[in-house]
């Protein structure tokens, strides 16, 4: 008797590691990915493919790295960077360190050697996640393919636990290459795996704070980074504006309150902190940039908002600390506030008054420099031509040592969200990745961005990326052939016969690098010609370097008073 053949067997989806990547990318929210190609992970890209998702490449795995921590700062959402095994991975440890000091949410994915291949030397074979470990929120490797999607929203979901930061994550190639079954794969569902991470604060700490602002005849604030990573601005602008109190604003802070603001100040800030009877410092620690809290008036009380518990109370004491979301606490304190039948708001004007007056002194002493004639172009001049013509819808972008610390006493964006700089590690070479991640994803704003000669020239290159990708900007180098901060301080300790070692650059016209890489370039001897370059390169819809020859002899404020020469 005959027998039947078997039935034959029936076909199976699958689906490869690298897809179920870009999968997991997709139900985050990923629209663009930084990279840099490697064999390891070229089946991420496949996937990509697949899901739309937009792949810029560049020319240094650092500038993946700053391109992803720039789109989260730009867009709020995390940003991400793909980069090869070995030496693709440790270019891009400078980035994720700096997103890590900034607080800054993105995801690193690094190629790794093939599991079968484990410890046996394979090419590009290094420990990255233990290397990655201490500047990250979590990394970890993908032990196989059906976790690979897995593991990438779990990577994700780190970057929000308490204060944001990077994660890291590792997948060997045969893990990435391999497919397996769809159905044994988890996929998490967009959405569905993530709980809400905003905090109140403690509601009688609340009260408290709403209490002392009330009754305070000299207070007021601080507005860091994290205002903006919470998105906290309307409930700032409503608190302040509410109780009548002076904001200072620093970091991703800046453009909380648009100059001319009767709330905005600047220049006057070491005044109140010497002589306010309450401070509030909100998403800022003491760190160096704080002068380690020691700034802070001893007679005042200093109350502290961070969304992360190791931050309040460190390296000074504290009156009052608050572990929350700063535009939730905020709004809550301006709430409590309400119902009170004397707010103290009009008590305060004096104050306000007081404190505008110093601002009007400080201006009028620095006036004939923003306006200086000389030549070689004195720094302010350069930076109070930038703060002059950037409009509502400029995103300024600082990069480098002097000269960035020149425009961050001058230069102040108009609108919220529109001011990126490295943060507190002090990385050099953020600017070109910052303009590449904000002309991404916010096409319809102007991009102006202001470099050391030397800051430049670490990620430069990358000027070509932005060409090839048509992201127009401003662009402007402060160039006195020198690293001058670091000049200021060997001058400073070793004296001025020894104030050009190790630190002195050539005269490199930049503007020519620009123009030979397919941008607009200009140089600029003149101080009077520096507002019609600035005009040229917006018409020109062209990446742009205007190339400005200021005095090397001239240093920043800031660069003397840095407590690291002290």
């Amino acid at each position: 008797m005959a027998t039947s053949p078997d039935p034959a067997p029936q076909a199976t989806d699958l689906i490869s590691g690298g897809h179920l990547v870009a999968k997991a990318l997709k139900a985050e929210g990923v629209d663009v990915i930084y990279t840099l190609c490697g064999g390891h992970i070229i089946d991420i890209y496949d996937g990509c493919v697949e899901e739309g998702i937009k792949v810029i490449d560049v020319r240094h795995e650092q500038v993946a790295a700053h391109a992803a921590d720039g789109h989260a700062r730009i867009t709020g959402t995390a940003g991400c960077a793909v980069v090869t095994a070995g030496p693709g991975t440790t270019d891009a440890v400078t980035g994720v360190a700096n997103a890590f000091r900034a607080e800054s949410p993105m995801l690193l994915i690094g190629g790794q050697g093939a599991l079968s291949q484990h410890k046996m030397g394979s090419l590009q074979d290094l420990p990255h996640v233990d290397m990655m470990a201490p500047i990250t929120k979590f990394a970890a490797t993908v032990p196989g393919t059906e976790r690979a999607a897995d593991l990438v929203s779990m990577a994700f979901r780190e970057c929000y636990n308490g204060a944001p930061g990077p994660s890291f994550l590792e997948i060997p190639r045969d893990v990435l290459d391999a497919k397996v079954p769809v159905e044994k794969a988890r996929i998490p569902k967009a959405g569905g795996y993530r709980a809400s991470t905003r905090q109140g604060g403690d509601p009688e700490a609340i009260e408290k704070l709403a209490d002392l602002l009330v009754n305070a005849e000299k207070p007021c604030i601080l507005l860091g980074s994290q205002l903006w990573t919470t998105r906290g601005t309307d409930a700032a602008i409503d608190m302040v504006r509410t109780l009548n109190v002076p904001a200072y604003m620093n970091g991703a802070g800046r453009g909380t309150l648009p100059p001319g603001d009767p709330h905005h100040f600047q220049l006057s800030r070491r005044y109140a902190f010497n002589n306010a009877d309450v401070i509030v410092i909100v998403g800022t620690p003491f760190d160096f940039r704080m002068g380690y809290g020691r700034r802070l008036s001893p007679d005042a009380t200093v109350v502290q908002i961070d969304l992360d518990y190791r931050t309040v109370g460190k390296n000074r004491d504290i009156d009052l600390g608050i572990v929350g979301d700063a535009g939730l606490v905020l709004s809550a304190v301006a709430q409590a506030a309400s119902g009170r039948v004397d707010n103290g708001a009009r008590g305060r004007k004096s104050w306000l008054e007081e404190l505008r007056a110093e601002e009007t002194k400080a201006y009028d002493k620095r006036l004939p420099l923003l306006n200086s004639t000389a030549n070689p172009i004195h720094p302010y001049r350069l930076v109070n031509e930038i703060n002059r013509f950037l409009t509502e819808d400029s995103i300024y972008i600082g990069d480098g040592g002097d000269i960035v610390t020149f425009s961050g006493q001058v230069v102040q964006p108009k609108s919220p969200g529109h001011w990126m700089d490295p943060g507190p590690l002090g990385t050099l070479g953020v600017g070109v990745p910052f303009v590449m991640a904000a002309k991404q994803a916010r096409p319809d704003k102007e991009v102006v961005a202001l470099f050391g000669d030397g800051a430049f020239s670490l990620t430069g290159w990358d000027f070509e990326t932005l060409v090839r990708f048509d992201l127009p900007f401003v662009g402007i180098v402060g160039n006195n052939s020198s690293m001058n901060q670091i000049r200021y301080g060997q001058a400073a300790k070793y004296g001025k016969d020894r104030d050009r070692v190790g630190n002195t650059l050539g005269d490199v016209r930049y503007s020519e690098f620009a123009k030979m890489l397919g941008g607009y370039g200009e140089e600029v001897r003149d101080p009077a010609d520096i507002r019609p370059a600035l005009e040229r390169a917006r018409e020109s819809g062209k990446p742009s370097l205007i190339n400005v020859w200021i005095d090397p002899d001239v240093y920043a404020p800031g660069t003397m008073n840095q407590t690291m020469y002290k």
